[in-house]
């Protein structure tokens, strides 16, 4: 499967740079990485199923909940610290931003868009919470525990002092430029402090 996502996030990180995978899930984007741009990588995982995935994939992953903290690790031991498509689901989103902010040199942060023109085209004409591609669970299902739009993710980012270094937006398989906040499904940030 075409990943847009994942081929954005690769042409991030430079070769030979050391990756640490925040919720890797089965390893997918850690062994893409590893491939295509010869990382040192180490994923954290909770799931039980998605670990085992990763090790029979010869992957460095660990169990760990990311809303406990990194202490394990020390300041600036990554060049990137990845996010992508887990910071909606944290309990403690801001935290865990400034400790993989702490942790890596740079964040890669990417989530779904929820105010995506079909999200809301849902909410306004059925008036029901919305399923799309990139919202693909029910509400009583659901793992996000977190609803953001772009704009606030952007606005987040001022107010923490954060620096957007890179910015892409996607819906589907191709790239958004007009009107990110409205009609991409997924954004994508590459994160640095000021």
């Amino acid at each position: 499967m075409n990943r847009i996502d994942q081929e954005i996030i690769s042409s991030w990180v430079l070769p030979g740079s050391s990756v640490l995978d925040l919720g890797c899930g089965d390893g997918e984007l850690l062994t893409r990485l590893i491939r295509e741009k010869r990382v040192r990588a180490q994923g954290i995982e909770l799931s039980e199923q998605a670990i085992h995935q990763c090790v029979a994939g010869g992957l460095s992953v660990f169990q760990e909940d990311i809303d406990t903290g990194l202490a394990e690790f020390a300041d600036e031991s990554f060049d990137y610290v990845i996010l992508n498509q887990t910071f909606q689901q944290v309990k403690k989103p801001d935290f865990v931003l400034q400790e993989a902010l702490r942790v890596g040199k740079k964040s890669i942060v990417g989530f779904p868009n929820f105010v995506h023109f079909r999200a809301r085209f849902q909410i306004f004409f059925r008036g029901r919470v919305p399923v799309t591609p990139s919202l693909p669970f029910e509400w009583y299902d659901t793992p996000n525990l977190h609803f953001l739009s772009i704009a606030d993710f952007r606005k987040y980012c001022e107010k923490r002092r954060m620096r957007i270094e890179q910015a892409k937006y996607v819906e589907g398989d191709r790239k958004v430029r007009f009107l990110p906040n409205l009609f991409a499904e997924i954004g994508l940030f590459l994160l640095s402090r000021l």
